[in-house]
């Protein structure tokens, strides 16, 4: 029947809504697409969200403020363990707590381990939704890997309490450091075989290439951040433009890219992989002795009367916290700053005069997450 509407609708010039989504795997969550078409060419697209909204912000206004914790790593649940130090990193700020030398580089280590496994998904999940089944079970085993690592000093694999005000809940040992270094190397190979496997494949780039163009300004009109922002040749990176923790002590680059398109934001995140690599191995390099809580931790936090924001680069993007204290134990305010609800406010304008085809190689570059989207 859609094929009979589909060519009624292309020879006669009359428009037809298609509903992609929710229930459906490239829209990798519960994304609903509404489409008009003019035969298989998009003239609208309108993304419909709502589908899996939890309410993260209402709920920080009815817990303490270590109570909300756990909340972070499920906003973002691929990007957990950032989203989570992020939350312990912005009440430190408003709490002027010291955190030790030894917990600020586990942080780096295990926060950079984990925007590379939120990446191998990407990876996995993109190329399979445009017809690579093998590259989708290589990048699950290296994700493995990472997960292996995590697992051992937070005992979870997915979402993440790691992080405490002052610091961490556990320290890591020498078995985490091998496993670490173990990893670092057989990911540089990995990567060789990524290039072997899908950036050279004909199909691939044919698919890719020239789709889905977000270029400067468009970004710049909907606060598209991260990866595909840089894969239109803007160098922001909050690791380096506003440096938090101890970020500004490593030596890596942002790289950028100036075609805009689904693959320059393949390419993008690949060269982010390796940057993780190289700033995950100097803290292992440099990894210090010591505490990894205050020597007298606080028990009760009570925040003064204010407020504050605070931001980090997840793997999506900036993402920001807005605190405000009323001077009590429990959180007056918390609104989220989420680059995946930014990243898909573009959507309708750059999918316009696209094809029906393409419009899984374009929503599967962005990388969205829809559970901060639905927060």
């Amino acid at each position: 029947m859609l094929e009979e509407i589909r060519d009624e609708g292309a020879a006669t010039g009359e428009r037809y809504v298609l509903n992609m989504g929710p229930q459906h795997p490239s829209m990798h969550g519960v994304l609903r697409l509404r489409l008009e078409l003019i035969g298989e060419e998009i003239q609208e697209a309108e993304a419909v969200i709502g589908y899996a909204h939890r309410a993260h912000e209402k709920m920080a206004e009815n817990r303490t403020w270590p109570m909300f914790l756990p909340n972070t790593s499920r906003v973002d649940y691929l990007s957990g363990m950032i989203y989570n130090l992020a939350y312990c990193q912005a009440v430190e700020k408003m709490l002027e707590i010291e955190v030790p030398e030894r917990a600020e580089y586990i942080r780096i280590i295990a926060g950079e381990l984990n925007r590379i496994s939120s990446h191998l998904l990407w990876l996995g999940t993109y190329v399979m939704d445009i017809g690579g089944l093998t590259p989708f079970l290589y990048a699950w085993d290296d994700r493995e890997q990472v997960l292996n690592i995590l697992e051992r000093i937070t005992g979870s694999r997915l979402t993440y309490s790691y992080g405490r005000f002052g610091g961490l809940t556990m320290d890591v040992d020498d078995v985490f450091i091998k496993q670490t270094q173990v990893f670092l190397e057989r990911m540089k190979g990995r990567l060789v075989e990524y290039d072997k496997l899908v950036r050279q494949n004909v199909i691939f780039i044919k698919r890719s290439e020239g789709v889905g163009i977000i270029d400067a300004e468009t970004c710049r009109r909907y606060g598209v951040t991260g990866p595909n922002l840089r894969a239109a040749g803007v160098a922001y990176d909050v690791r380096k433009d506003e440096p938090y923790g101890i970020y500004d002590r490593f030596d890596f680059e942002v790289p950028t890219l100036t075609t805009a398109d689904s693959l320059a934001r393949y390419d993008i995140r690949i060269r982010e992989i390796e940057e993780s690599l190289k700033i995950v191995g100097q803290a292992l390099r440099d990894l210090p002795e010591g505490p990894i809580m205050p020597d007298k931790p606080k028990k009760k936090f009570k925040p003064a009367a204010g407020e504050t924001y605070f931001a980090v680069e997840a793997a999506r993007g900036h993402f920001g916290m807005y605190l405000v204290s009323d001077g009590s134990e429990t959180p007056f305010k918390i609104k989220l700053r989420t680059p995946s609800f930014s990243n898909l406010a573009a959507m309708p304008e750059v999918l316009r005069k696209t094809m029906v085809a393409d419009i899984i190689a374009i929503v599967g570059s962005i990388d969205i997450v829809l559970p901060e989207i639905d927060r």
